[in-house]
């Protein structure tokens, strides 16, 4: 094993197509580790602490590509000589993406340039000056979805602030998903056009729940990302309260869903109180928080993403709320098999379950050692559930739903594991994640031994994204797994399979819908 840096000088390539290409590259036998970032001190510290860094890695500048590759000598100077080029590909260039076509025109390399009607800058660059480009949009009139992350939340708190001021939206930053007038940014889901819209401090939560929509016959008019922090004592909520004004005002949009990781308590209650004054029906689905507390008026309580995505179908249609899920029956695990090994993707999957599943199975670990370079991963002897795209499992490597190489070592080891009573495992399609994602973990599922636990899988998507939800979910069933259409659906197969109960159907405390007034958000985001 030999590692090798590269630098080229003042050549710049979003995250995004950074992930992408890493993901790509890193494919052919020999690659062990590769990482492609833009040479910024926090980057060089990243790749440091990850053992990538070296000479000349050491002198890249912020406007510099660094190039790190670990593995078999021929294959790491082979990715090095195709980095760039792969850079310069189809679909990685600064105008790829869905809406990118024939008549998009040249790419737009600066916000000056960008025409007089341009009502969205999506920012991309590294960290420490996305602050200042998300400034200068808002001061060009243009909303701004903030993809960089490792922005202060200092600055992250006086661009909403700006924002608010001049009547703007500002999604992040560190904002994954949104889908503004069908145009899908970052990581998201073609679902069909419809009456409800969401805002969300959670990307994975957002796409669920979107896509979970579209199977239960309902349509999205927006979906609104925040950022992770904005619900966060120091943000406060700036964006989501800011993205429920706008939904409030949009004529497309009847109903209104909530999504976020538990909010600082105080937050909490000032966003319920507002979206109780909204006069639309709102449906908030703050995982982790109580159940029982009373809920305003016009909004509904929904203690899981399936109930809020059942919750909201139900309100938008005006009807009956949609059938509940269906629990496959899987055998009981034989002793000693008595461990649940839930390998996420999607971080909110995994707070959902640990949520949903802790007080059930008697306790459980977030955390596992990540494997040390070569070796297979060492699993803890209790219950697991894992988030594979926090930072400490995607320092100098792709997220898993680009690059599966992480979760896949993590499955191995799972499958393999006598403990094992069953693995849970979430594939996010759609825009921006893998080309086939159920094709890399099925092939790990052909490789476990014949006693293996069972699989329950879930697939996030439509038939609409280019990976298609019922080929994904074929592949995935033709490898041995059940596979199941929820998050939640995946954790009650859980606590029924290991605990004996599928009682984890929290009801929600429904209000009752109130007529909704007129709107527009076409022009403001």
């Amino acid at each position: 094993m030999v590692l090798r840096n590269a630098v080229h000088k003042d050549l710049y390539a979003d995250s995004v197509a950074l992930m992408r290409v890493a993901a790509r590259l890193a494919e052919p036998p020999g690659v062990e580790t590769i990482s492609l970032v833009m040479g910024t001190p926090a980057n060089r510290d990243v790749l440091a602490r990850s053992g990538l860094l070296t000479t000349p890695g050491h002198d890249a500048g912020p406007n510099d590509l660094l190039v790190a590759v670990r593995g078999e000598p021929d294959a790491v100077d082979t990715a090095l000589a195709l980095a760039v080029d792969a850079l310069s590909g189809p679909g990685e260039g600064p105008g790829a993406g869905p809406e990118a076509g024939a008549d998009a025109g040249p790419p737009v390399r600066s916000l000056a340039g960008a025409p007089a009607d341009a009502s969205l800058a999506l920012i991309s660059t590294p960290g420490p000056y996305a602050a200042a480009e998300a400034l200068k949009a808002l001061r060009l009139g243009m909303h701004a979805f903030v993809f960089s992350d490792h922005v202060p939340i200092e600055q992250e708190v006086l661009l909403k602030r700006e924002a608010a001021r001049r009547g703007l939206l500002v999604m992040g930053p560190d904002c994954g998903t949104a889908v503004i007038s069908g145009i899908p940014l970052g990581f998201a889901n073609e679902v069909r056009a419809g009456r409800v819209g969401l805002v969300g401090a959670s990307g994975t939560g957002l796409q669920q729940v979107s896509s979970l929509l579209h199977s239960m016959g309902a349509g999205v008019s927006h979906v609104i990302g925040t950022g992770s922090r904005d619900v966060s004592a120091e943000v406060g909520g700036l964006t989501m309260r800011a993205g429920l004004d706008a939904l409030a005002a949009d004529p497309a949009t009847d109903v209104i869903v909530l999504v976020s990781k538990p909010p600082a308590s105080h937050v909490a209650d000032q966003l319920l109180g507002h979206a109780g004054a909204l006069g639309k029906p709102v449906v908030a689905c703050f995982l982790g928080t109580d159940e029982a507390s009373p809920a305003p008026a016009r909004v509904t309580l929904a203690p899981t993403l399936f109930e809020a995505a059942r919750s909201a179908a139900s309100l938008a249609a005006g009807g009956a709320l949609p059938p509940g899920e269906e629990l496959p029956k899987l055998p009981a695990p034989a002793p000693p098999r008595r461990l649940l090994r839930a390998l996420y993707a999607g971080g909110t999957f995994a707070h959902e379950a640990a949520w949903l599943l802790g007080p059930v199975l008697g306790g459980l670990t977030r955390s596992a050692p990540p494997p040390a370079p070569g070796a297979a991963p060492r699993l803890p002897d209790r219950h697991l559930v894992l988030d594979l795209g926090d930072d400490e499992f995607t320092t100098g490597r792709p997220h898993p739903m680009i690059d599966p190489t992480v979760r896949t070592e993590y499955l191995r080891a799972a499958l393999a594991d006598p403990r094992s009573a069953a693995v849970v495992l979430d594939v996010v399609i759609g825009h921006g994640a893998a080309p086939d994602p159920a094709a890399a973990l099925a092939g790990a599922l052909a490789e476990a031994p014949a006693d293996a636990p069972p699989v329950i899988a879930f697939v996030v998507g439509t038939d609409d994204d280019p990976q298609g939800l019922t080929a994904q979910r074929r592949i995935l069933r033709d490898a041995g797994a059940y596979v199941v259409d929820s998050s939640t659906t995946a954790a009650r197969v859980c606590a029924d399979l290991l605990a004996g109960s599928d009682d984890l159907a929290l009801a929600p405390a429904a209000s009752a819908p109130a007529p909704a007034p007129a709107s527009r958000i076409g022009e403001t985001a």
